[in-house]
Protein backbone atom coordinates (compact mmCIF):
# COMPACT_ATOMS: atom_id res chain seq x y z
CA UNK A 1 0.00 0.00 0.00
CA UNK A 2 2.83 2.38 -0.35
CA UNK A 3 3.24 5.37 -0.43
CA UNK A 4 -0.68 5.76 1.03
CA UNK A 5 0.53 3.47 4.37
CA UNK A 6 3.49 6.02 5.29
CA UNK A 7 0.63 7.96 6.57
CA UNK A 8 -2.61 5.95 6.90
CA UNK A 9 -1.83 1.71 8.59
CA UNK A 10 -2.81 -0.10 5.43
CA UNK A 11 -5.75 -1.63 7.86
CA UNK A 12 -6.90 1.79 8.48
CA UNK A 13 -6.99 2.93 5.12
CA UNK A 14 -10.75 4.03 3.94
CA UNK A 15 -12.39 2.22 1.26
CA UNK A 16 -15.76 2.84 0.24
CA UNK A 17 -15.75 5.99 2.79
CA UNK A 18 -14.36 3.86 5.84
CA UNK A 19 -11.30 1.75 7.19
CA UNK A 20 -10.83 -1.86 5.71
CA UNK A 21 -11.63 -3.61 8.16
CA UNK A 22 -14.33 -1.69 9.25
CA UNK A 23 -16.51 -4.08 6.26
CA UNK A 24 -15.28 -7.16 7.97
CA UNK A 25 -16.46 -6.02 11.29
CA UNK A 26 -20.34 -5.05 9.63
CA UNK A 27 -20.38 -8.27 7.90
CA UNK A 28 -19.31 -9.86 11.87
CA UNK A 29 -22.13 -7.53 13.10
CA UNK A 30 -24.82 -9.38 11.87
CA UNK A 31 -24.17 -13.56 12.24
CA UNK A 32 -26.60 -14.28 14.72
CA UNK A 33 -24.91 -14.88 18.57
CA UNK A 34 -21.52 -13.14 17.55
CA UNK A 35 -21.05 -10.95 20.20
CA UNK A 36 -17.23 -10.48 20.27
CA UNK A 37 -14.60 -9.22 17.74
CA UNK A 38 -10.77 -9.37 18.76
CA UNK A 39 -8.41 -7.27 16.74
CA UNK A 40 -4.79 -8.69 16.71
CA UNK A 41 -1.62 -7.27 15.13
CA UNK A 42 2.24 -5.19 15.86
CA UNK A 43 0.83 -1.62 15.41
CA UNK A 44 1.34 0.31 19.00
CA UNK A 45 -2.07 0.47 20.56
CA UNK A 46 -2.53 4.39 19.74
CA UNK A 47 -2.80 3.47 15.94
CA UNK A 48 -6.09 1.60 16.99
CA UNK A 49 -7.50 3.32 19.81
CA UNK A 50 -9.88 5.66 18.15
CA UNK A 51 -10.78 3.68 15.48
CA UNK A 52 -11.90 1.08 18.29
CA UNK A 53 -14.01 3.52 20.19
CA UNK A 54 -15.53 4.51 16.80
CA UNK A 55 -16.59 1.23 15.45
CA UNK A 56 -17.54 0.56 19.08
CA UNK A 57 -20.36 3.11 18.59
CA UNK A 58 -21.01 1.82 15.08
CA UNK A 59 -21.82 -1.45 16.26
CA UNK A 60 -22.96 -1.29 20.23
CA UNK A 61 -24.05 -5.46 20.01
CA UNK A 62 -20.10 -6.32 19.59
CA UNK A 63 -17.77 -5.81 21.99
CA UNK A 64 -14.49 -4.34 20.06
CA UNK A 65 -10.79 -4.84 21.21
CA UNK A 66 -7.23 -4.83 19.91
CA UNK A 67 -4.55 -6.66 21.41
CA UNK A 68 -1.12 -5.97 20.41
CA UNK A 69 1.66 -8.89 19.59
CA UNK A 70 4.92 -8.21 21.59
CA UNK A 71 6.65 -9.50 18.69
CA UNK A 72 5.40 -10.59 15.01
CA UNK A 73 4.53 -13.91 15.95
CA UNK A 74 2.96 -14.65 12.54
CA UNK A 75 -1.19 -14.80 11.67
CA UNK A 76 -1.65 -18.36 14.12
CA UNK A 77 0.90 -17.25 16.28
CA UNK A 78 -0.59 -14.10 17.38
CA UNK A 79 -4.21 -16.80 17.90
CA UNK A 80 -2.09 -19.25 20.21
CA UNK A 81 -0.95 -16.19 22.33
CA UNK A 82 -4.12 -14.56 22.83
CA UNK A 83 -5.72 -17.94 23.35
CA UNK A 84 -7.18 -17.27 26.49
CA UNK A 85 -8.44 -14.17 25.84
CA UNK A 86 -10.25 -15.27 22.87
CA UNK A 87 -11.59 -18.35 24.48
CA UNK A 88 -13.02 -16.33 27.83
CA UNK A 89 -16.61 -16.10 26.57
CA UNK A 90 -16.13 -19.60 26.00
CA UNK A 91 -17.11 -19.91 22.11
CA UNK A 92 -17.66 -22.80 20.12
CA UNK A 93 -16.85 -21.59 16.57
CA UNK A 94 -14.38 -18.76 15.62
CA UNK A 95 -14.87 -16.75 12.80
CA UNK A 96 -10.62 -15.26 11.20
CA UNK A 97 -10.44 -12.70 8.78
CA UNK A 98 -7.44 -11.30 7.71
CA UNK A 99 -7.60 -7.80 7.33
CA UNK A 100 -6.79 -7.32 3.70
CA UNK A 101 -9.33 -8.75 1.56
CA UNK A 102 -12.53 -6.81 0.36
CA UNK A 103 -15.63 -9.05 -0.92
CA UNK A 104 -19.23 -8.97 0.21
CA UNK A 105 -18.63 -11.35 3.27
CA UNK A 106 -21.18 -14.15 3.05
CA UNK A 107 -20.34 -15.30 6.63
CA UNK A 108 -24.10 -17.12 7.44
CA UNK A 109 -23.53 -18.65 4.38
CA UNK A 110 -20.14 -20.10 5.31
CA UNK A 111 -21.38 -20.96 9.17
CA UNK A 112 -24.14 -22.87 7.08
CA UNK A 113 -22.00 -24.79 5.39
CA UNK A 114 -19.62 -25.52 8.28
CA UNK A 115 -21.78 -26.91 10.63
CA UNK A 116 -23.12 -29.47 7.88
CA UNK A 117 -19.57 -31.25 8.12
CA UNK A 118 -17.11 -32.52 10.96
CA UNK A 119 -13.99 -31.03 10.01
CA UNK A 120 -11.80 -28.79 12.36
CA UNK A 121 -12.41 -25.29 10.07
CA UNK A 122 -14.03 -24.00 7.02
CA UNK A 123 -11.97 -21.88 4.34
CA UNK A 124 -13.70 -19.52 1.87
CA UNK A 125 -12.50 -20.37 -1.77
CA UNK A 126 -12.45 -18.29 -4.27
CA UNK A 127 -12.19 -19.05 -8.34
CA UNK A 128 -9.84 -17.11 -10.33
CA UNK A 129 -8.03 -17.05 -13.72
CA UNK A 130 -5.21 -19.96 -14.12
CA UNK A 131 -2.45 -17.47 -14.92
CA UNK A 132 -2.82 -15.76 -11.56
CA UNK A 133 -3.36 -18.49 -9.23
CA UNK A 134 -0.03 -19.27 -8.23
CA UNK A 135 -0.16 -15.59 -6.56
CA UNK A 136 -2.45 -16.93 -4.02
CA UNK A 137 -2.48 -20.39 -1.92
CA UNK A 138 -4.69 -22.70 -3.92
CA UNK A 139 -6.84 -25.32 -2.39
CA UNK A 140 -7.44 -28.64 -4.61
CA UNK A 141 -11.04 -29.75 -3.35
CA UNK A 142 -12.81 -33.30 -3.37
CA UNK A 143 -15.81 -32.19 -5.60
CA UNK A 144 -18.98 -34.17 -4.12
CA UNK A 145 -17.67 -33.18 -0.72
CA UNK A 146 -16.12 -30.25 -0.99
CA UNK A 147 -13.18 -31.66 1.45
CA UNK A 148 -9.63 -30.17 1.00
CA UNK A 149 -7.38 -32.86 -0.48
CA UNK A 150 -4.56 -30.42 -1.09
CA UNK A 151 -2.98 -27.14 0.39
CA UNK A 152 0.16 -25.04 -1.10
CA UNK A 153 0.94 -21.38 -0.43
CA UNK A 154 1.75 -19.97 -3.25
CA UNK A 155 2.89 -22.72 -5.73
CA UNK A 156 5.97 -22.48 -8.17
CA UNK A 157 3.47 -23.90 -10.42
CA UNK A 158 -0.70 -24.33 -10.90
CA UNK A 159 -2.33 -26.35 -9.00
CA UNK A 160 -6.15 -25.23 -8.82
CA UNK A 161 -7.92 -22.47 -9.82
CA UNK A 162 -9.67 -22.29 -6.03
CA UNK A 163 -7.63 -20.20 -4.20
CA UNK A 164 -8.13 -19.42 0.02
CA UNK A 165 -10.32 -16.34 0.12
CA UNK A 166 -9.05 -15.06 3.46
CA UNK A 167 -11.76 -16.34 5.60
CA UNK A 168 -12.37 -18.82 8.37
CA UNK A 169 -14.61 -20.81 10.62
CA UNK A 170 -12.87 -22.35 13.17
CA UNK A 171 -14.18 -24.66 16.04
CA UNK A 172 -12.35 -24.19 18.90
CA UNK A 173 -10.44 -26.91 18.62
CA UNK A 174 -8.17 -25.18 16.26
CA UNK A 175 -6.14 -23.79 19.25
CA UNK A 176 -4.83 -27.84 19.73
CA UNK A 177 -3.94 -27.94 15.89
CA UNK A 178 -2.04 -24.96 16.01
CA UNK A 179 -0.32 -26.33 19.41
CA UNK A 180 0.23 -29.25 17.47
CA UNK A 181 2.00 -27.09 14.69
CA UNK A 182 4.33 -25.30 17.36
CA UNK A 183 5.54 -28.73 18.30
CA UNK A 184 6.00 -30.26 14.90
CA UNK A 185 7.88 -26.97 14.28
CA UNK A 186 10.03 -26.89 17.09
CA UNK A 187 10.87 -30.80 16.48
CA UNK A 188 11.87 -29.82 13.33
CA UNK A 189 14.31 -27.88 14.62
CA UNK A 190 15.99 -30.01 17.18
CA UNK A 191 16.43 -32.60 14.42
CA UNK A 192 17.80 -30.27 11.97
CA UNK A 193 20.10 -27.44 12.95
CA UNK A 194 20.41 -25.82 9.13
CA UNK A 195 16.76 -25.00 9.26
CA UNK A 196 16.60 -21.23 9.39
CA UNK A 197 15.16 -20.49 12.98
CA UNK A 198 11.70 -18.57 12.49
CA UNK A 199 9.82 -17.90 15.40
CA UNK A 200 6.40 -17.04 13.33
CA UNK A 201 3.76 -19.69 13.12
CA UNK A 202 2.02 -18.43 10.14
CA UNK A 203 -1.91 -20.00 9.30
CA UNK A 204 -1.74 -20.99 6.11
CA UNK A 205 2.00 -22.95 5.57
CA UNK A 206 1.87 -24.37 9.03
CA UNK A 207 -1.96 -25.04 10.36
CA UNK A 208 -4.13 -25.12 7.19
CA UNK A 209 -1.84 -27.43 5.04
CA UNK A 210 -1.33 -29.97 7.43
CA UNK A 211 -5.27 -29.50 8.00
CA UNK A 212 -6.07 -30.76 4.56
CA UNK A 213 -3.39 -33.47 4.67
CA UNK A 214 -5.52 -34.68 7.65
CA UNK A 215 -9.05 -34.35 5.91
CA UNK A 216 -9.82 -31.76 8.53
CA UNK A 217 -10.51 -28.34 6.62
CA UNK A 218 -13.30 -28.07 3.97
CA UNK A 219 -14.01 -25.41 1.64
CA UNK A 220 -16.89 -23.14 1.23
CA UNK A 221 -16.80 -22.02 -2.87
CA UNK A 222 -18.34 -18.52 -3.12
CA UNK A 223 -19.03 -17.19 -6.69
CA UNK A 224 -18.89 -13.49 -4.89
CA UNK A 225 -16.19 -11.00 -6.29
CA UNK A 226 -13.30 -10.87 -4.28
CA UNK A 227 -10.09 -8.65 -4.19
CA UNK A 228 -7.58 -9.11 -2.05
CA UNK A 229 -5.28 -5.32 -0.89
CA UNK A 230 -2.28 -5.92 -1.35
CA UNK A 231 -1.09 -2.96 -3.39
CA UNK A 232 -2.16 0.68 -3.44
CA UNK A 233 -3.70 0.05 -6.82
CA UNK A 234 -5.99 -2.96 -5.86
CA UNK A 235 -7.55 -0.17 -3.28
CA UNK A 236 -9.40 0.84 -6.39
CA UNK A 237 -11.54 -2.21 -7.77
CA UNK A 238 -11.72 -3.00 -3.86
CA UNK A 239 -13.67 0.14 -3.41
CA UNK A 240 -15.77 -0.78 -6.71
CA UNK A 241 -16.67 -3.78 -4.81
CA UNK A 242 -17.77 -2.60 -1.81
CA UNK A 243 -19.67 0.29 -3.26
CA UNK A 244 -21.77 -1.78 -5.60
CA UNK A 245 -22.27 -4.15 -2.46
CA UNK A 246 -23.91 -1.36 -0.49
CA UNK A 247 -26.02 -0.12 -3.43
CA UNK A 248 -27.52 -3.50 -3.62
CA UNK A 249 -27.46 -4.51 0.40
CA UNK A 250 -27.86 -0.84 1.71
CA UNK A 251 -27.78 2.20 0.04
CA UNK A 252 -27.73 4.73 3.44
CA UNK A 253 -24.38 3.72 3.71
CA UNK A 254 -23.31 5.40 0.30
CA UNK A 255 -24.25 8.29 2.05
CA UNK A 256 -23.36 8.42 6.04
CA UNK A 257 -20.18 7.07 7.89
CA UNK A 258 -21.38 5.33 10.71
CA UNK A 259 -24.74 3.01 10.13
CA UNK A 260 -25.81 3.88 13.86
CA UNK A 261 -26.75 7.63 13.01
CA UNK A 262 -30.37 7.78 12.74
CA UNK A 263 -31.22 8.44 8.50
CA UNK A 264 -34.07 8.05 6.23
CA UNK A 265 -36.15 4.86 4.96
CA UNK A 266 -34.74 3.20 2.24
CA UNK A 267 -37.56 4.77 0.37
CA UNK A 268 -36.79 8.29 1.23
CA UNK A 269 -33.18 8.12 0.56
CA UNK A 270 -34.38 7.16 -2.98
CA UNK A 271 -36.73 9.69 -3.16
CA UNK A 272 -34.04 12.48 -2.10
CA UNK A 273 -31.42 11.36 -4.72
CA UNK A 274 -33.72 11.79 -7.25
CA UNK A 275 -34.10 15.42 -6.22
CA UNK A 276 -30.54 15.29 -5.60
CA UNK A 277 -29.89 15.11 -8.91
CA UNK A 278 -32.46 17.86 -9.95
CA UNK A 279 -30.75 20.46 -8.35
CA UNK A 280 -26.95 18.81 -7.52
CA UNK A 281 -24.22 17.62 -9.04
CA UNK A 282 -24.32 14.91 -11.24
CA UNK A 283 -24.02 11.91 -9.08
CA UNK A 284 -23.41 8.18 -11.20
CA UNK A 285 -23.98 5.57 -8.67
CA UNK A 286 -22.62 3.97 -6.82
CA UNK A 287 -20.46 6.44 -5.07
CA UNK A 288 -19.85 7.02 -1.11
CA UNK A 289 -19.74 11.02 -0.42
CA UNK A 290 -19.09 12.03 3.66
CA UNK A 291 -21.42 14.66 4.91
CA UNK A 292 -19.08 16.87 5.09
CA UNK A 293 -17.79 17.46 1.83
CA UNK A 294 -19.06 20.16 -0.34
CA UNK A 295 -19.72 19.45 -4.03
CA UNK A 296 -20.10 22.21 -6.52
CA UNK A 297 -23.67 21.58 -8.24
CA UNK A 298 -21.43 21.90 -11.63
CA UNK A 299 -19.22 18.54 -10.87
CA UNK A 300 -19.99 14.79 -12.38
CA UNK A 301 -18.84 12.62 -9.45
CA UNK A 302 -18.82 8.55 -10.10
CA UNK A 303 -19.03 5.56 -10.80
CA UNK A 304 -17.03 4.10 -7.86
CA UNK A 305 -16.37 6.81 -5.96
CA UNK A 306 -15.59 7.61 -2.84
CA UNK A 307 -15.27 10.98 -1.47
CA UNK A 308 -13.89 11.80 1.85
CA UNK A 309 -14.53 14.17 5.17
CA UNK A 310 -14.04 18.24 4.27
CA UNK A 311 -13.14 17.33 0.47
CA UNK A 312 -13.86 20.51 -1.57
CA UNK A 313 -14.96 19.75 -4.77
CA UNK A 314 -15.62 23.36 -7.21
CA UNK A 315 -16.97 24.22 -10.49
CA UNK A 316 -17.05 21.73 -13.37
CA UNK A 317 -15.06 18.86 -11.75
CA UNK A 318 -14.98 15.42 -12.65
CA UNK A 319 -14.22 12.36 -10.42
CA UNK A 320 -14.43 8.85 -11.69
CA UNK A 321 -13.31 5.44 -10.18
CA UNK A 322 -11.24 7.34 -8.06
CA UNK A 323 -10.70 7.40 -3.70
CA UNK A 324 -10.46 11.38 -2.91
CA UNK A 325 -9.40 11.20 0.87
CA UNK A 326 -10.42 13.94 3.91
CA UNK A 327 -9.49 17.45 3.52
CA UNK A 328 -8.26 17.50 0.07
CA UNK A 329 -9.62 20.12 -2.47
CA UNK A 330 -10.21 20.06 -6.47
CA UNK A 331 -10.61 23.31 -8.06
CA UNK A 332 -12.34 24.01 -10.90
CA UNK A 333 -12.34 22.16 -13.82
CA UNK A 334 -9.27 19.70 -12.41
CA UNK A 335 -10.46 15.94 -13.18
CA UNK A 336 -9.83 12.53 -11.09
CA UNK A 337 -10.09 9.42 -12.64
CA UNK A 338 -9.03 6.14 -12.07
CA UNK A 339 -6.86 7.54 -9.08
CA UNK A 340 -6.07 8.13 -5.72
CA UNK A 341 -5.66 11.14 -3.74
CA UNK A 342 -4.67 11.11 -0.46
CA UNK A 343 -5.15 13.45 2.53
CA UNK A 344 -4.54 17.26 2.74
CA UNK A 345 -4.18 17.24 -1.06
CA UNK A 346 -4.99 20.24 -3.31
CA UNK A 347 -5.27 20.15 -7.42
CA UNK A 348 -5.11 23.79 -9.00
CA UNK A 349 -7.64 24.63 -11.96
CA UNK A 350 -7.34 22.23 -15.18
CA UNK A 351 -4.79 19.87 -13.47
CA UNK A 352 -5.55 16.46 -14.02
CA UNK A 353 -5.00 13.05 -12.13
CA UNK A 354 -5.34 10.47 -14.46
CA UNK A 355 -4.30 6.43 -14.10
CA UNK A 356 -5.48 3.89 -16.55
CA UNK A 357 -8.37 1.27 -15.48
CA UNK A 358 -6.50 -2.30 -14.32
CA UNK A 359 -7.66 -4.83 -16.83
CA UNK A 360 -9.06 -7.39 -13.87
CA UNK A 361 -9.46 -7.07 -9.70
CA UNK A 362 -6.09 -9.54 -9.96
CA UNK A 363 -4.67 -7.34 -12.30
CA UNK A 364 -0.77 -6.17 -10.44
CA UNK A 365 0.15 -4.09 -13.01
CA UNK A 366 0.77 -0.68 -11.97
CA UNK A 367 -1.78 1.84 -13.54
CA UNK A 368 -3.75 3.81 -11.09
CA UNK A 369 -2.35 6.88 -10.28
CA UNK A 370 -1.96 7.48 -6.99
CA UNK A 371 -0.83 10.96 -5.02
CA UNK A 372 0.19 10.71 -0.90
CA UNK A 373 -0.49 12.66 1.68
CA UNK A 374 -0.28 16.57 1.11
CA UNK A 375 1.06 17.14 -2.32
CA UNK A 376 0.00 19.95 -4.49
CA UNK A 377 -0.61 19.91 -8.08
CA UNK A 378 -0.37 23.31 -9.81
CA UNK A 379 -2.73 24.47 -12.12
CA UNK A 380 -2.97 23.23 -15.53
CA UNK A 381 -0.69 20.05 -14.47
CA UNK A 382 -1.61 16.94 -15.96
CA UNK A 383 0.15 13.49 -13.71
CA UNK A 384 -1.13 10.42 -15.75
CA UNK A 385 -0.30 6.42 -13.90
CA UNK A 386 2.71 8.29 -11.73
CA UNK A 387 3.37 7.29 -7.69
CA UNK A 388 3.75 10.71 -5.68
CA UNK A 389 5.15 10.27 -2.58
CA UNK A 390 4.18 13.12 0.13
CA UNK A 391 4.64 16.32 0.10
CA UNK A 392 5.59 17.64 -2.65
CA UNK A 393 4.43 20.39 -5.16
CA UNK A 394 4.10 19.08 -8.76
CA UNK A 395 4.58 21.77 -11.39
CA UNK A 396 4.84 19.85 -14.42
CA UNK A 397 3.09 17.14 -15.90
CA UNK A 398 4.15 13.75 -15.81
CA UNK A 399 3.98 10.54 -16.93
CA UNK A 400 4.89 6.85 -15.60
CA UNK A 401 7.07 7.64 -13.06
CA UNK A 402 7.67 7.70 -9.23
CA UNK A 403 8.24 10.91 -8.34
CA UNK A 404 10.33 10.96 -4.81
Amino acid sequence: MRPLSLDIPKPLFPIAGRAIIWHGIQALSKVQGLREVILIGFYDDNVFAHFVKEASKDFPNLSIRYMREYQSLGTAGGLYHFRDSILKGNPDQIFVLHADIACTFPLEELKAFHDKHRGVGTVMGVKVPAETATKYGQIVIDPETFQARHYVEKPESFISDTINGGIYLFDKSIFDEIRNAMDDKLRKTADDPTVPQDDQLRLEQDVIAPLAAMHKLFVYQTTSPWVQIKSASSAIPANSLILASYKTTNPLLLRRRSPTIMGDSRADYVAKAASARKAGPEIVEPCFIDETAIVDPSAKIGPNVSIGAGVVIGFGVRVKDAIVLDNTVLEKNSAVLYAIVSEDCKLGPWARVEGAPLASSTDTNQSICIIAKDVNVLAEVNVRSCIVLPHKTLSRSSKNQVLL
